[in-house]
């Protein structure tokens, strides 16, 4: 019969290459990569989370910017286009002051 190896061996080599770029023995120690990844997975997944609140956070900040040259509040501009029934969301409204800023000041115009 064929020499069976044990699964360790293989679980460890993909462990370790998971752990590939970390630092001293959280590269190259198992049980230590093991705990690193096990956290760097965590921190990913956090992340991702963090990001899309960090994303809708700066298109706040970029259109109660561009609002403001236009003298209106980012609230009032909001409740604007509540009102109006302007089905716009926050990304493609920053995006609109930033890239083209004749059609985001007709926005605006036309909730006034």
């Amino acid at each position: 019969m064929a020499r069976v190896k044990s699964t360790a061996s293989r679980k460890h080599r993909v462990l370790l290459k998971r752990a590939k770029g970390f630092r001293n023995a959280r590269r190259n120690r198992i049980q230590t990569a093991k705990e690193a990844v096990l956290h760097a997975g965590q921190y990913a997944y956090e992340g991702r989370k963090l990001k899309k609140r960090d994303l809708r956070a700066l298109w706040i900040i970029r259109l109660n910017a561009a609002v403001r040259e236009h003298g209106l509040s980012y609230s009032k501009f909001i409740a604007a286009l509540k009102k109006a029934k302007i089905e716009i969301d926050r990304k493609i409204l920053s995006d609109l002051a930033i890239k083209d800023n004749k059609t985001f000041a007709e926005i605006v115009k036309s909730l006034k």
